[in-house]
C-alpha cells in the first residue's frame, strides 16, 4: 500500500477549511479588504496573460434582494420543469435549500443573505475567459478564507443580464457576466464533504 504525504502549511489549511457558505451575518467587510482579496484573485494565470477579469460589486443590501428575486425567477422560467414538483426539486439541488425551506418566502433566494456581492465580466470574444475566471474566482474565494471571511460561488449570477436591474451595474454590451461570488462573515459552519476518490490516474 502506497503512503499517502501528509503536509501542512498555511496554504492547505486555508484550502481545506474553504468552504461554500450560505448564512452571512450582517456585518460588511470594509472596502479596503474587499479591494485587496479581488487584488489576489488578479493575481490568477490567464491565457496569453490577457486577465479578462472585471469586477462589479454591490454591497446596497436593498439592490441586491432585488436583483436576487429578479434573477431567481428569470432562472426558474429556464431550468424548472412543469408542477409543483419540479419547483421543489430544482429549488434543492440548484440553490441548495435545506428541506424545510420555503422558496416564496425567501428574501434573497441567490445570494443567500451575504453583504457583498461580486459580479465576474470577461470579454464576449475571449473564448478562454471562463477558465480564467474560474481560477481568479478560486484565488478570491481561498483569500477571502484566509482574511475571516466565507464565500461561495453563484453560478446563476450570469442570470443578471436578464433581469430589469441590470442597467444599474453600468456594465457595457462588450463585456459578459460569467460568475457572481458572495463574501461575507460566515454565521454557519457547513461540514466537510468527502472526496471522491479514484480521481488521480498517474500515466507512466
Amino acid at each position: 500500500m502506497e503512503k499517502t504525504l501528509t503536509v501542512s502549511n498555511p496554504t492547505i489549511d486555508t484550502i481545506n477549511m474553504r468552504r461554500a457558505v450560505r448564512k452571512y451575518k450582517k456585518e460588511k467587510p470594509d472596502k479596503d479588504l474587499i479591494t485587496m482579496i479581488l487584488n489576489a484573485g488578479m493575481m490568477a494565470p490567464s491565457a496569453m496573460n490577457k486577465q479578462p477579469w472585471k469586477f462589479y460589486v454591490l454591497t446596497d443590501q436593498e439592490l441586491i434582494k432585488s436583483i436576487s428575486k429578479e434573477i431567481a425567477a428569470v432562472a426558474f422560467k429556464d431550468v424548472v420543469k412543469p408542477g409543483l414538483k419540479g419547483l421543489v426539486n430544482a429549488a434543492r439541488q440548484l440553490l441548495h435549500f435545506a428541506h424545510d425551506f420555503n422558496f416564496h418566502l425567501l428574501q434573497d433566494p441567490v445570494f443567500h443573505g451575504a453583504p457583498v456581492v461580486i459580479f465576474i465580466t470577461a470579454p464576449v470574444d475571449n473564448v478562454w475567459a471562463p477558465l480564467d475566471i474560474g481560477m481568479c474566482a478560486q484565488n478570491i474565494m481561498l483569500c477571502a478564507k484566509s482574511m475571516g471571511l466565507d464565500s461561495c460561488p453563484v453560478g446563476f449570477g450570469k442570470f443578471v443580464t436578464n433581469t430589469k436591474q441590470y442597467a444599474k451595474l453600468k456594465i457595457p454590451g462588450k463585456e459578459q457576466v460569467l460568475l457572481a461570488v458572495i463574501l461575507g462573515y460566515g454565521d454557519e459552519q457547513p461540514e466537510i464533504h468527502e472526496r471522491a476518490g479514484d480521481k488521480i490516474v498517474f500515466v507512466e
